[in-house]
Formats: structure tokens, C-alpha cells, sequence
């Protein structure tokens, strides 16, 4: 731990001193909040510049000149501490606004000689010293040089203070700045977050700094490189209660209507890891043997309803796991867990004090449910592994996100596997992370996982980092590295890897590293055990995977015993501009059976297959790989799907496999449909949710065409055996099915069935709902069934159920009951109920902000919503790109939502034309995603030329 300097106030002087002097400083600050956000209006190099107005998009190159025009930080100043008061006001003042006032001093050391301080800041209006934007102090023996003068720029988001003198080399200085704030309610920075209770409107004051938002707070040295110690302090209304990352001491100020609150010194951290709350939350609450405080805070009515028990039971068995997994104390006093009403993200590992969306962390016993659970339990888990990896142990610069991002989305299921044994959580890996990053890396638009770091600068840049590929193509690589899946032999591997991943969290503990430091350990591991075998050094073969995009088709031709590879592209005839160093080649490791009986793992080339038995490559689908056979051996799989389907272990893999191969043109498209004959007779999860994500493809291609009859008529051939085997196992559905994942497949059954006319199931829908409409009280739909159930009952029905529906949604106090409702308003066939619902979206009153984008994309995916989704898009573009496009990490799935279905010239046109129409407007963190998308619609349009015909007459012959 770093020698902390205390700055605003001398801790021995007392809490009450420290106290009074910032209440004071702060209630200055807002009396002269008029004077200053007047006085905030000049040029760069005035001492001023309005820091919240919004710079137009130019369309010409710039090109940087001078320091403050880059986006990352010189190196030539070094934080090591700061003392930050804030006061965030949960009442409007007279003009309207929400504001919060603040100082800060941060301590640094100056390590290159300037007589420049560059300090990010956006949208504050900062308190003018003497004309300038800071004051300016030295420690110790160090004599701080006059300012010469300041300005904000708003492009790279930086307060600039000019020196009369240079900076000393190793000496430390003392920056204080005064500010005030909008407490807006962007869901960035500090922001305001609503809701009501018991009639009663209720504000909460809270954060979110990842990745580029702590300088909306606070004047920082806001990159993860850039650690220190945090002293924080909040004033806040009594009655409320403050939290932040350290534990909390209250002190209240007699004669003033106010609490300050003090919070223990932070360990060494990164600014994105910040986090603040006031609120009249409660908690509940628990203590470790290692007197570990755990405790969650939600709304009232949520504790009160016994919606954060199951978050409590869970969190200390899971911190438990991964302090043995990591061999590592958790380093922090107390473990906060809070659930906000409004929150962008899902979730964020603010160290010490998580925060969550609601139905991310609140789980009701009787009204919630398996699906719910298992989000708990994975959001928690995923936020808890960061603690470590992450939080303790940080990446260097956003380009190598996916070293914190799918190291913990690998060990998310690790750690809900030990919460939750009897879900067998490690097996949906392949459905939740490999099959969903294939679908994205396939593109030629794609990216490596590590990008060069001159290429994600602007904080547009790294959001659209927030990926499937930093999360789930890095979730499929460590479970095959970190897990050892590609060493033989593999007895030695659990012990390899944990005293790896031990020596690395030792070693960079409170620092920074980029991906070769866990490549390192991982070398040093493999060449302390002879008996372990690999063809290359750890960092060439991973190089390969993390320094390239793309991953490899594996052909095994079994009639000559040929293997090999290459580079798979869902359109092979897109064109790749990114070249690879390594030429898109791959080191793969293969497992493998013959005829059932499991092989020795090899690497690819080191040997051959053949024989006249069946061959099953990639076993467990254990390798970040597809695999295509020869025909004959592609017949025997096929056959004994018909005859014997259980022998074959990954049955998933091989129907998503065949699909994506057909698409790609390696194989005939009905070769892929073949590999679903057999699911008449499937009844588990996993195969079948593969079918249905793939044939769900063919849906979307062909649902507004005369394929859509023939293609329903096979589905439900299909469907109807499993709903009828699970109308028997739970007793003409009263009962809920016993395996985890059976109950997922339950709701697969109900949901196709449904849609695809199978006999009496819309009257058992329309039934439950019309029984829940007559008393709306006693909802008789299991918990489970709901979202498929509301769903198809609006789809079916009219503007009745629909607006019983959003009588229920606003009524709802249970956030996964309110979510379900959302997004099943959005199944109407009513295309003005559609178009209401899509204006809603814009009233933060009526859908949330956090909930507008994801509201947008559900309409969309509804056959009769897509063009009007589409055109509330196009007309009102610019509106949502200044509301969401700079920031969300969510908003490029709105443009690639809406665009899924896409299929014609037309619509391709359309796509090229939204493009070209608001170059001026800009498309953030949905740049890739709008290059994907017109991708993507270019590859649709070819495939269904080729494929309609032949898909046609294959359901239709199928079909009878």
C-alpha cells in the first residue's frame, strides 16, 4: 500500500473541522453557480471555454498539433492521491436542474519535466482562482510555479493549466479545483436516478465512471493506468445515506440540515472504478468469518419484499470460491451491492461498491423466475471475479478490455457452478458465449481481442470496445487457456493454472498489465513441468488467437486422413482488409472420438484420420473452432443422429456447425437441415436451443415470403413431441420440471408450439391471460412460462390485452416482472399500438432511459414492427445519438437489432443511404456495428437468392 497524503485537511484535526470546511467551500460554490456558469464562456487560451456545449462533427481530418489534442494522457505526471468532497442534491433548484457541487485536490508526481498540467474534465463549470481554473501548490520542498493561464477543451475533454516554470522532475505537487455539476439523468458520470414509492417520487444520486465518466465528476487523470488513492467525503441530506467504495463513518453537523459522511482511504485503484450513492435505501446484510461486511441496498418496498435475500445468501459462498480460486484475500473491508432503477449497463464492479441493475440483483422467491435466478447469480459472479481481475490486477489501456472482461465472463460460471452446482452452468458456455461470438466473428468486419492501442482513443472508440468479441470470444479462449485445454497431458492442468493465475495476481497486485504478462506466467508454468507438451512457446501460440481476428474451420476429410484449416467466413466472398501477420493460420488443439471411444488430443498437422468408423471432432467443443467432415463421414453423424442421437456428446455444436458451414457455402444448405430430422426425438436444452437460435435465422430470411408456410408446417412436425412430453411431465402444466435446464426447454416447447400453430396450445395461452386480466391481483401464470406467455397472449389478442398489459407494467414493483411486460408489448400484430409504443421510448416517464434503446429492438424484432422500428429510427437519428450514442455500451446493438431481418437490394440501399445521410451526425460506439450490418445485409441478400428455392422445396417435402 502507497503512502496516502492528505491534502483538503489534516485528518488529526478532526472529522467536524474537515466537515465544516467543505460544507462551507461547497455552499460558496453553489451561491456563485449563476456567476460561474457566465463567467465559463471563453476560448481555450482565455482561461475559459464552455465545457458542455456540444461540438459539431467535422467532417475533415484533424490533425493533433499540440498536447491537449490527443486523447491520452502525456506521461509526464503521475497521480498518487486524491481528497474529493462532494455534494450531490436530490431537489431541483430554482431553474430546474439537479446539480451537485464539489472540490478536489489530487497529489501528483511529476516524472518528465512540463510546464504543462493536463488533467481530463467534462461539463463542469469549475470556480476561477484568480482568473484561473485551478490553484497550484508544492509538497514538501517543492516550490509549485505560478499559473500562467488555463482553458478547458472540449473535444479531449481536458482542463489545461499552463505554468510559468517547469515542473520538477520527482518532486509532488497539489492540484485543487472547486466545481459544480449537473445531476442529469444521462445514466453517466453523476447522474440522477427516479422512481416512485407509495405515491411518493423518490431521487438517488449515483455513478457510473467506465469507462470515460469520472471526469464528469471530478477533474481527474481519468485512464485505468493512471491508479491512486482516493479520499472521499459526501454531504448529503439526513435522512439519506451516503455510500462509495471504502467503508462509511457518519458525523452529523448540528444547526445544519446536512450529513457528512467520510469513507475509509481506497486501496490503489483506477478512476473508472469510482462509485458514489445517496439515497434512502436499506439493506440487508451479513458478516464473514473474516469480518467481511456483505450487505445489498435496494428500494424499500424491494428489501421489504425479500427481493435481495437470495443476492445475500449467494455473494459470500461466491467471494469465498475466489479467494480459494485465486489464493487471494478479498482486499477490501466491506462488500456493498446495490440495486439501481436506472442503470445503462447490466452491471459494474465499482470496487467495494457493485451496482446493478434491479433485475440483475433482485430475485422475488414467489414471482421470479429459474431464468431470473440464473441472471443473478451470473451477474454476481461476474462482477465478484473482477474484484481480482480487474479491480486488484488492471488492464493498461482499453485495447486489451478483454483481458478484464472475459476472464471474468469464464470464471462467472466457475463461480455460479459453486453457488449452484445442480445447474451444470459450465456446459451453457457453448450457447451463451461460443456460439454468439462466431456468429460476429465470421465477418470480415470483425476484430482481434487486442487491438493496437492507437486505435481506440476517443471514448467513442472504447465503448464500442464493449463487445461480444471482448467478452465472449475471450470467455471461449481462457476456458480453453486458463482451464489448460490445449496441454497434454491434462492431469497436471487445475494445478498449473491456479498457482499461474496465483503468481500473476502476486505480482502485478494494485498495478497494470497487458495480455503477454498472463502469457508470461502462463510460459513459466508450462517449462516447471516436463510432462506437459505443447508445439510452441505459450505467447506464439496465443498470439494467434488474440492478434488476429477470425477464427479457423478445421476440415477432416476421413476417406484420406487430410486435416486442415482455414479461415472462416460466414460471406467467403467478402473481402478482408485487415491483414494478419500470422496469415490466418491458427495452432489448433483437437479432441476427438472415433466410433465412440475417445482419442488422444493432438495438435492439428502433427497427425491423420481415417478408418471406416464415424469421426466427432472437437469434443466437448472444447476449441475456438468449426469443424466440416467429408461427406461420408458428415452421412454416418447424420444417421446416427436418426438412429442413436445421445451417443454423439455435442450435438449442439455439430447442428451449429452444419448451419454456418451451409451459409458460409462450404457445405448444401440441406445437409444442414438434415442435422435437425432427428429433434422429434431430442428432449435436451442445450441441441435444441441450437436448432431453434439457427433455424431462427431462416425465420427472419424468409417470414415475409411464401417459405414461412412450409417452414412452420416442419417446425411444428417438429415441436409438437416435445410439448407433449412436457404437457406429460408436468401433469398438463401445473407442475414445473426438476433439471435447470429442462425448465428452459419447457419454455422452447410452449413458446414454438405456440407460434407455430400446434393444437390447443394458443388456447391455454389466451386462457391463463384471460384468467389474469379477469383478476389481476392473482397472476395464475408460473413464473417461468411468463415472458412466453405474455408474449403470444398480446400477439394473439388486441388493444385490450395490450393496455392490460401496460396497466400491469406501470404497476409492476418487481424489475424482472416489469422487463418481462416491456418486452412482451412489443408482440403485437397492431401496427399503430407499435407506433405508440415506439413514441413512448422518448418519454423517460413512460420507458426509462436505460430500457429505450433495448424497447426500440424488441418492436424490431417483430415481423410487423421491423419497418416501423426502422423508420422511428431513421427520422429521428439525430436525437438518439446525442441521447445515447456516445457512451451506451448498448447502442450498437440498436442498429444491428433493427437490421437483423434485412434481406433485400432495397433495404441494403436504405442501410447505405442512413449512412450517407448522417455522416454529420456521427454513429459512436455503433460505427462497427453499422459496417457489420450493411455486411451482414449484403451476405443476407446473397444467400437467400441462392437458397430460397431449394429451402423451399426441402420444408415443403419435409413437412408432410
Amino acid at each position: 500500500m502507497g503512502k496516502v497524503y492528505y491534502v483538503s485537511q489534516n485528518v488529526g484535526l478532526g472529522l467536524l473541522v474537515l466537515a465544516v470546511s467543505a460544507l462551507a467551500t461547497i455552499i460558496a460554490l453553489s451561491i456563485a453557480y449563476d456567476k460561474e456558469k457566465a463567467k465559463n464562456q471563453g476560448k481555450p487560451g482565455d482561461g475559459a471555454a464552455d465545457s458542455t456545449s456540444m461540438p459539431t462533427p467535422s467532417t475533415t481530418q484533424f490533425t493533433p498539433k499540440e498536447p491537449w489534442d490527443y486523447y491520452r494522457l502525456p506521461g509526464s505526471l503521475v497521480p498518487v492521491s486524491y481528497d474529493v468532497t462532494l455534494w450531490p442534491r436530490l431537489e431541483p433548484n430554482k431553474d430546474g436542474l439537479y446539480i451537485f457541487t464539489g472540490n478536489s485536490s489530487v497529489v501528483f508526481r511529476c516524472v518528465e519535466e512540463t510546464d504543462l498540467i493536463i488533467i481530463h474534465s467534462n461539463k463542469l463549470n469549475l470556480t476561477t482562482f484568480n482568473g484561473h481554473h485551478a490553484k497550484l501548490s508544492g509538497l514538501g520542498e517543492a516550490t509549485a510555479p505560478t499559473i500562467k493561464k488555463s482553458w478547458l477543451v472540449v473535444k479531449t475533454e481536458y482542463l489545461v493549466v499552463q505554468l510559468s516554470n517547469r515542473l520538477a522532475v520527482g518532486a509532488t505537487y497539489v492540484l485543487h479545483t472547486e466545481f459544480l455539476g449537473e445531476l442529469a439523468d444521462n445514466l453517466e458520470g453523476f447522474y440522477r436516478s427516479e422512481y416512485v414509492e407509495d405515491g411518493v417520487k423518490k431521487v438517488v444520486a449515483t455513478s457510473q465512471m467506465q469507462a470515460t465518466y469520472a471526469r464528469k465528476t471530478f477533474p481527474c487523470f481519468d485512464e485505468p493506468a493512471m491508479k491512486a488513492l482516493f479520499n472521499i467525503i459526501i454531504i448529503h441530506n439526513q435522512g439519506t445515506v451516503a455510500l462509495s467504495n471504502g467503508r462509511e463513518i457518519d458525523s452529523v453537523i448540528e444547526g445544519v440540515p446536512v450529513k457528512v459522511t467520510t469513507f475509509e482511504p481506497t486501496e490503489r485503484m483506477s478512476t473508472y472504478l469510482l462509485a458514489f450513492i445517496v439515497s434512502d435505501f436499506v439493506s440487508i446484510q451479513s458478516n464473514q468469518n473474516n469480518n467481511l461486511l456483505i450487505r445489498i441496498w435496494a428500494r424499500k418496498k424491494a428489501i421489504d419484499d425479500r427481493q435481495g435475500e437470495y443476492a445475500l445468501n449467494v455473494t459470500g459462498p461466491i467471494l469465498q470460491f475466489y479467494e480459494r480460486y485465486y489464493n487471494a484475500a478479498y482486499p477490501l473491508s466491506k462488500s456493498d451491492q446495490v440495486a439501481l432503477p436506472d442503470f445503462n449497463a447490466g452491471a459494474m464492479e465499482n470496487w467495494g461498491l457493485v451496482t446493478y441493475r434491479e433485475t440483475a440483483l433482485l430475485y422475488d422467491p414467489v414471482l421470479s423466475s429459474t431464468g431470473n435466478k440464473e441472471r443473478v447469480t451470473s451477474v454476481i459472479s461476474h462482477e465478484l471475479a473482477h474484484m481480482w481481475f480487474g479491480n486488484l490486477v488492471t488492464l493498461k489501456w482499453w485495447n486489451d478490455l478483454w483481458l478484464n472482461e472475459g476472464f471474468a465472463s469464464y470464471v462467472e460460471y466457475l463461480g455460479a457452478d459453486y453457488a449452484e452446482p445442480t445447474w451444470n452452468m459450465k456446459d451453457q458456455i457453448v450457447l451463451y458465449d461460443m456460439q454468439k461470438v462466431f456468429a460476429v466473428d465470421a465477418l470480415a468486419s470483425s476484430h482481434p481481442l487486442s487491438r493496437k492501442e492507437d486505435e481506440v482513443n476517443e471514448p467513442a472508440q472504447i465503448s464500442e470496445m464493449f463487445n461480444t468479441i471482448s467478452y465472449s470470444k475471450a470467455t471461449t479462449l481462457f476456458f480453453k487457456t486458463i482451464s489448460f485445454k490445449f496441454l497434454t497431458p491434462p492431469f497436471p492442468c487445475k494445478f498449473i493454472s491456479a498457482l499461474s493465475l496465483q503468481a500473476y495476481l502476486n505480482t502485478f497486485a494494485f498495478g497494470n498489465t497487458v495480455y503477454t504478462d498472463l502469457w508470461d506466467h502462463l510460459q513459466q508454468a508450462v517449462e516447471n513441468t516436463p510432462e506437459i507438451f505443447i508445439p510452441d512457446s505459450v505467447h506464439n501460440i496465443m498470439n494467434r488467437w488474440t492478434l488476429q481476428m477470425g477464427f479457423p474451420v478445421v476440415t477432416i476429410d476421413t476417406r484420406t486422413g487430410r486435416i486442415t484449416q482455414k479461415h472462416f467466413l460466414l460471406d467467403p466472398d467478402s473481402v478482408v482488409d485487415r491483414p494478419s501477420q500470422f496469415n490466418y493460420t491458427w495452432f489448433v488443439p483437437i479432441k476427438w472420438m472415433k466410433s465412440g471411444m475417445e482419442q488422444q488430443q493432438y495438435w492439428l498437422l502433427q497427425k491423420t484420420v481415417s478408418g471406416d468408423g464415424w469421426v466427432l471432432a472437437n469434443t466437448n467443443v472444447s476449441g475456438y473452432f468449426r469443424v466440416n467432415y467429408d461427406p461420408d463421414n458428415w452421412n454416418r453423424l447424420l444417421s446416427l443422429l436418426s438412429t442413436n442421437h445421445q451417443v454423439i456428446v455435442n450435438r449442439a455444436q455439430i447442428i451449429d456447425d452444419a448451419f454456418n458451414l451451409a451459409r458460409a457455402k462450404i457445405i448444401n444448405t440441406t445437409l444442414a437441415l438434415r442435422t435437425t430430422k432427428y429433434l422429434s426425438k431430442e428432449r435436451d436444452y442445450i441441441p435444441w436451443e441450437s436448432a431453434l437460435r439457427n433455424l431462427d435465422y431462416y425465420i427472419l430470411m424468409f417470414d415475409r415470403t411464401e417459405v414461412y408456410g412450409a417452414l412452420q408446417a416442419y417446425l411444428k412436425k417438429q415441436i409438437q413431441p416435445l410439448f407433449e412430453h412436457f404437457k406429460t411431465i408436468t401433469a398438463n402444466w401445473t407442475k414445473i420440471p426438476q433439471g435447470h435446464t429442462d425448465q428452459y426447454n419447457q419454455i422452447n416447447a410452449i413458446g414454438i408450439a405456440c407460434s407455430m400453430g400446434v393444437k390447443g396450445c394458443r388456447e391455454l395461452i389466451k386462457s391463463w391471460y384471460r384468467q389474469w386480466m379477469e383478476n389481476p391481483v392473482h397472476n395464475p401464470i408460473l413464473a417461468n412460462l411468463k415472458s412466453t406467455v405474455y408474449c403470444s397472449a398480446i400477439a394473439f389478442g388486441g388493444v385490450e390485452e395490450w393496455d392490460f398489459a401496460w396497466t400491469m407494467f406501470q404497476n409492476a414493483t418487481l424489475a424482472s416482472e416489469a422487463s418481462r411486460l416491456r418486452s412482451a408489448m412489443a408482440c403485437t400484430k397492431v401496427p399503430w399500438l407499435l407506433n405508440r409504443y415506439l413514441e413512448y421510448t422518448l418519454d423517460p416517464t413512460k420507458i426509462r432511459k436505460q430500457d429505450a434503446t433495448s424497447t426500440v429492438q424488441y418492436i424490431a424484432r417483430n415481423v410487423v414492427g421491423m419497418p416501423l422500428a426502422w423508420n422511428f429510427v431513421r427520422a429521428r437519428w439525430s436525437y438518439i445519438f446525442q441521447q445515447y450514442g456516445k457512451g451506451s455500451f448498448s447502442f450498437s446493438n440498436l442498429i444491428s437489432g433493427i437490421t437483423r431481418r434485412f434481406s433485400t437490394e432495397f433495404e441494403l440501399q436504405e442501410l447505405k443511404k442512413f449512412k450517407e445521410d448522417n455522416v454529420h451526425v456521427g454513429f459512436g460506439s455503433a460505427t462497427l456495428a453499422l459496417e457489420q450490418s450493411i455486411e451482414k445485409t449484403t451476405a443476407n441478400i446473397k444467400w437467400v437468392t441462392e437458397n430460397k428455392a431449394s429451402v423451399l422445396k426441402w420444408f415443403t417435402e419435409e413437412s408432410t
